[in-house]
């Protein structure tokens, strides 16, 4: 099969003529190759009187080697190694013939450009980003149309009557037309009675249409109450929608109402008859978010994220493809959905880590997502409580428009924010012994909430029971067996995890070093630890556990916030998944168990991070008419983060990170990429990473360095090795790094992962 280069397809739909030679045509394939293939266009094809000759953007279908794959006609070819056009009279004898159109939509032609763009970007096959697009490969075929059986206009004469055939045509005729399995169960008889009748000529069977897999939301079904601030900036949205591009942030304290204002540029794409895109950085926040949605709009919109069955992901995919899906949220892989008639994408708490992928190909949705309004002439909508720090730099440097939210919604305050020093305010050992991790001012501040009807958050952004368990015989610690990290306790689970590659056991009976029996302590805590030791201090109260583990998809976190709501809950101890996104009325007092959790380490965004973090859960507190309280627990109060979280004083910090960012030359200052080798042989990574290294670009404002173990030397059993390159930011840094790759040929066992813009450092 002859790679891409030999031909460029023609942009323009040609007029096919009968008896023409056949045309090349370039076929992108859901693969991660070099670009494009060529291939044939059969005269059937061609000449196919319904649709005419193939096109850019259509789904076919292509043989390879002894398969069969789906393909998009691409506009020409694509790939870094794509050559100009090949002279038309090139063989064609070893091309092989696309096998036939597939029926759906083309792919539009911005979808095209933009896995063009996030391959260029990211240094990803082509092929790897088009299978994000198209990622459900049953969707490409429409579905089945739905089978109802109803009476017979003419019923066979002599037709036996039994009991239960007799049950199923009263049934019937009393029903009208139900699909066959319903109709079954209604007349408590099997499917195959059902099937028998159809086959005798006593039941018709009818072929529907499927019904719409979503409803049309409504833009002026409920407009919103808002205040002056609020409205001001809705108007301001509301204007940008059809006017082109443009990228705003839309900044506004925790409960300012951000949602609702955002919502109104989704109403102006809906009127004016566009889609619009809300992503969201967890699944676990769209339980708040559906329901303003459908108070807003009257209808749930089309939802995108993993927890969707296969089933779900067909129809949404071609609801979306179809235009059939109006509005949709998902998380960040929702944005590469083919949508026809895209008119506004929001990026909800923009700030947050979750919209980075760090696996497969390798991008940030929210860069992605201004992108892709880009390459569509549409608006994008940032909106945070805590802007990034790059987001805040377009805004200063003119690129991004700014929208701000100064005060909560209803005349609701900020909440009173307390450090709690834990050298003068040591927590106390508890009853059954074990140490406590709740120092006195906050065991007493949560016992004045509780006494008082009202409710509590303990915040600890740390799962299972204890980070590291030992031996306290011998010290000897419980580490992974694939990946160089400890094993978490999970003490509701009866197991002993790793976070990095899944693998788990049971707690040994005894030590593997020494031996000893019934030796094993768990050393600091997690939520889970601080769970029982909130139950051990506060036994009559009603407390709850909210982790990724214990809230596995939107139907759990929906019943979580629906107790919330309802009272049914004291004290809610939780992880990050609780601290944003969230509107508890009743919840007032808030406990940060460990605020220093996130301030060391080299990454060079841990401190943007905690604070985002501590502001957001922050913000929990005090969302209504009862006033909030914060405490902090922390070894460092007078570390700058928690300086400016207890003096309210946002700009301070801002102004410390810029200037520690600018006198480092760290991003947003300039550029990173990281290069991540692997492989399972400790001695063939390391060739690898020396081969590299000896051919690394030399260029002024370009700095290479390492290789160096990565700070998680192994994972999943292979062992990993990294190259962080910083840039000017004027320098064509992917040019650079794909001049230097191509270099290097990566041994069939080994692995490398680019990280454009590396939002993490393990």
């Amino acid at each position: 099969m002859p790679p891409q280069g030999e031909s460029t397809a023609p942009a323009a739909r040609p007029p096919g003529a009968p008896g023409s030679p056949p045309r090349r045509l370039a076929v992108l394939l859901p693969l991660p190759l070099g670009g494009s293939y060529s291939y044939l266009e059969p005269a059937a094809l061609r000449e196919d009187p319904r649709h005419g000759p193939l096109a850019p953007g259509d789904l076919v279908r292509v043989p390879l080697g002894r398969r069969e794959l789906w393909g998009v006609v691409w506009d020409g070819e694509i790939g870094p190694d794509a050559a100009p056009a090949a002279p038309a009279e090139l063989e064609t004898a070893r091309l092989k013939e696309i096998a036939g159109r597939l029926p759906a939509p083309p792919l539009p032609a911005v979808s095209r450009r933009f896995v063009e763009w996030v391959a260029g970007y990211t240094l990803a096959a082509p092929g790897a980003v088009l299978r994000m697009v198209v990622s459900v490969s049953s969707a490409v075929e429409p579905p089945k149309p739905q089978q109802l059986v109803g009476p017979a206009a003419r019923p066979p004469e002599g037709l036996r009557q039994t009991p239960q055939r007799r049950q199923v045509l009263e049934r019937a005729a009393a029903a009208g037309s139900l699909p066959a399995v319903e109709l079954a169960r209604a007349a408590g008889v099997t499917p195959e009675v059902v099937r028998k009748l159809v086959a005798l000529g006593a039941l018709e069977s009818v072929s529907l249409p499927p019904p719409p897999a979503f409803e049309a939301p409504d833009p002026a079904r409920a407009p919103v109450d808002f205040s002056a601030a609020q409205a001001a900036a809705a108007e301001v949205l509301r204007g940008r929608v059809g006017a082109g591009f443009s990228a705003t942030l839309l900044d506004g304290v925790t409960g300012s109402g951000k949602t609702e204002v955002y919502l109104e540029a989704v109403a102006a794409a809906l009127a004016r008859g566009e889609q619009a895109l809300v992503l969201l950085p967890e699944i676990a926040l769209s339980a708040q978010w559906l329901e303003r949605f459908r108070r807003r709009f009257g209808v749930t919109p089309a939802e995108w994220h993993s927890d969707l069955n296969a089933v779900q992901r067909r129809r949404t995919w071609r609801a979306v493809a179809e235009g059939e899906a109006r509005v949709v949220v998902g998380a960040r892989s929702a944005l590469f959905l083919p949508y026809p008639e895209l008119g506004a994408i929001v990026v909800d708490e923009e700030h947050d880590g979750a919209f980075k992928q760090e696996d497969g190909v390798i991008y940030h949705a929210r860069d992605m997502a201004v992108v892709r309004a880009h390459l569509g002439g549409i608006p994008v909508v940032l909106a945070s409580a805590t802007p990034s720090l790059e987001t805040l730099v377009n805004v200063e440097a003119g690129k991004y428009a700014e929208l701000r939210l100064p005060d909560r919604h209803g005349g609701a305050l900020l909440p009173a924010i307390e450090a709690i020093d834990l050298r003068a305010e040591k927590p106390e050992r508890l009853e059954d012994g074990n140490p406590g991790w709740l120092a006195p001012p906050l065991r007493a501040a949560l016992a004045e909430t509780l006494a008082a009807g009202e409710q509590s958050l303990l915040f600890l952004n740390r799962r299972g029971y204890a980070p590291l368990t030992l031996c306290d015989a011998c010290g000897h610690r419980l580490q992974c067996p694939h990946c160089t990290a400890w094993l978490v306790e999970h003490r509701f689970r009866n197991r002993l995890f790793c976070h990095h590659c899944g693998f788990a056991r049971p707690l040994p009976p005894a030590c593997p070093e020494c031996g000893a029996e019934d030796s094993w302590r768990a050393c600091g805590p997690g939520v889970e630890r601080l769970h029982d030791e909130a139950r051990l201090l506060f036994p009559e109260a009603r407390i709850a556990l909210a982790s990724s583990d214990s809230l596995t998809g939107p139907k759990a976190a929906a019943e979580l916030v629906e107790r919330l709501r309802d009272r049914e809950i004291d004290l809610l101890v939780g992880t990050q998944i609780v601290a944003k996104g969230h509107h508890f009325p009743h919840l007032t007092c808030v406990g940060v168990v460990d605020a220093d959790l996130g301030l060391a380490g080299g990454d060079l965004r841990a401190l943007e991070r905690t604070w985002q973090l501590l502001q957001q859960v922050a913000g929990r507190a005090g969302r209504d008419a009862l006033p909030g309280r914060v405490f902090l627990q922390s070894h460092d109060p007078e570390h700058p983060v928690l300086r400016a979280l207890v003096a309210g004083d946002r700009e301070g910090f801002l102004a410390y990170e810029t200037e520690e960012r600018r006198r480092g030359n760290n991003p947003p200052f300039s550029r990173l990429a990281a290069l991540i080798l692997s492989d399972p042989d400790p001695q063939r990574v390391d060739g690898l990473a020396r081969e590299l290294a000896r051919r690394a670009p030399r260029r002024e404002g370009l700095e290479v360095l390492g290789p160096t173990e990565a700070p998680l030397a192994v994972i999943r059993g292979r062992h990993r090795r990294r190259f962080l390159v910083r840039a000017r930011r004027d320098l064509p840094l992917q040019r650079l790094l794909r001049a230097w790759l191509d270099q290097v040929k990566v041994p069939s066992s080994a692995r490398l992962a680019v990280d454009v813009d590396p939002y993490s450092f393990f």
